[in-house]
């Protein structure tokens, strides 16, 4: 168990306060962390429509397509699940440092994070999970794209 202030000391306060400053910055630093990510990914899939593109403009034969398409989709829906996954772990850490931001808060003279969540939250939106869902769209567009080459390979 933490020490109170009468145990802890005169520069009590001042410790406390460095400490919420710090954490606040790590907090935004996981922010930061989630927007290279999202950066990262949006690159990938960018270079999976290259590649589509530049199979289309060597207008390959039908079996090769075939391949492309199956190994663009089956690519397309692991990195677009490994994304949601990733989205879904920086959103749990995001939550439990917000919880001990807010905890901290209780023993500052103004609580400023909740007071923002409380004037936010009836018309808030979470970022994090329309992050989310533009990942499982692209898993679903991956995923029937390699549907589709199945398809063409089976007929």
């Amino acid at each position: 168990m933490p020490p109170n202030a009468d145990e802890y000391g005169e520069r009590y306060a001042d410790h406390y306060l460095e400490q919420y400053k710090l954490f606040v910055e790590m907090t935004d630093r996981v922010g930061q962390r989630r927007d290279q990510a999202n950066r990262f990914y949006g690159a990938i899939f960018s270079a999976l429509a290259a590649v589509l593109l530049v199979a289309a403009r060597f207008q390959l034969s039908g079996g090769t397509w075939e391949i492309v398409f199956l190994a663009v989709g089956l690519i397309g829906a692991a990195l677009a699940v490994i994304w949601f996954l990733t989205l879904h772990s920086y959103r749990s850490l995001n939550a439990a440092k917000f919880d001990v931001i807010y905890q901290m808060e209780e023993k500052l003279p103004f609580a400023p994070y909740d007071a923002e969540w409380k004037i936010l939250e009836p018309t808030y939106r979470p970022l994090s999970k329309m992050e989310q869902g533009v990942s499982l769209v692209l898993a679903l567009a991956s995923l029937a794209l390699a549907s589709y080459a199945v398809f063409l390979m089976a007929t």
